[in-house]
């Protein structure tokens, strides 16, 4: 198998009220979870990309298999698990906003562990891509993230990494704790600037970016939300602005600008112009709703780039 970004982690099932009806709920069907969605935003832009998981042997999993081939994601580095279920999640929504339910627990993707990593497969990607949420899911998997970044820079293989930090999965501090360590080891790392605050103490986006330096990371990429990003390594940064749109749906929209981002990165990209795209991608993909199927292509994102540098 031959892929440019691997993308480890969980996929999710969504259900999604859409409304109330006499006999109860109705719910739509949808996909989720940080790195399938990213590694769909990766393949619409025109990467090669693998997703590294494990699938329950059930509907569900059957679901996913489908979403990643007809997206042109490989499933080659897929494992089904006759004894574990894939992960779902419902979304339902009242006056106070839209609430989440995870059915996650013992999901097969949460038992995976580092001896079951296609160490090969790493070693001949360009990148691989992976998230605190896939450290949070379980220690096995914590482990299989540290190992996965072990492999991968024995061989030469770069390493990204997103801060997604979801509290209901762990305490802060255990997280501060994880996600710094995994920090010094990692090429990339993507923190949000409100995640950020939360992990480091710091509001200030230029004291963020020299925190994370500081621990080890070689490139900080800062999402600034409607700001736009920022990068930074130990000789340059830069900040690159938003582009305001009227948003829909935020769902998915950090993991459509780190697949964007990175589908430019290993295409050999200036990391100013990465930005520049993955903002791009990420406002187009506000416009519509859910977390895969507003994701933008390669053409729709150049485009919008071209007519916004005409306005």
């Amino acid at each position: 198998m031959s892929a440019d970004i691997i993308s480890f982690g969980e996929p999710l099932y969504e259900f999604n009220q859409v409304k109330e009806v006499a006999e109860g709920p109705d719910y739509l069907s949808g996909f989720g979870g940080d790195a399938s969605n990213f590694a769909c935003s990766a393949a619409r832009q025109g990467a090669k990309v693998a997703m590294l998981s494990h699938l329950g042997s059930d509907v569900f999993g059957d679901e996913f298999i489908k979403l990643w081939e007809r997206e042109g994601v490989s499933t080659e580095l897929v494992q089904r698990n006759a004894d574990a279920p894939t992960g779902i999640y419902f979304v339902t929504h009242n006056e106070d906003g839209h609430h989440f339910t995870f059915a996650r627990k013992g999901s097969a993707a949460a038992l995976i562990g580092p001896e079951q990593l296609p160490a090969a497969a790493i070693k001949a990607a360009k990148l691989l891509h992976t998230t605190a949420i896939t450290h949070a899911i379980s220690a096995s998997s914590s482990d299989a993230v540290f190992k996965a970044i072990e492999i991968a820079k024995a061989g030469d293989t770069l390493t990204s990494f997103d801060t997604n930090l979801r509290l209901r999965l762990w305490g802060l501090e255990r997280a501060r704790g994880v996600i710094h360590e995994t920090a010094r080891h990692v090429d990339f790392i993507m923190p949000s600037v409100d995640e950020a605050e939360l992990l480091t103490g710091l509001s200030d986006p230029d004291a963020i970016c020299d925190f994370y330096l500081n621990l080890g990371s070689k490139t900080v990429i800062l999402k600034l939300g409607k700001e736009g990003a920022m990068y930074a390594t130990a000789n340059k940064r830069e900040r690159i602005a938003g582009n305001p749109v009227e948003a829909l749906d935020a769902t998915g929209a950090g993991d459509c600008f780190s697949g964007a981002f990175f589908a430019n990165v290993v295409a050999g990209h200036d990391l100013a112009d990465c930005l520049r795209y993955a903002n791009a991608a990420a406002a187009l993909t506000t416009l519509g709703y859910g977390g895969v199927a507003p994701i933008p292509r390669r053409e729709r994102v150049e485009a919008f780039m071209a007519e916004r540098a005409q306005s």
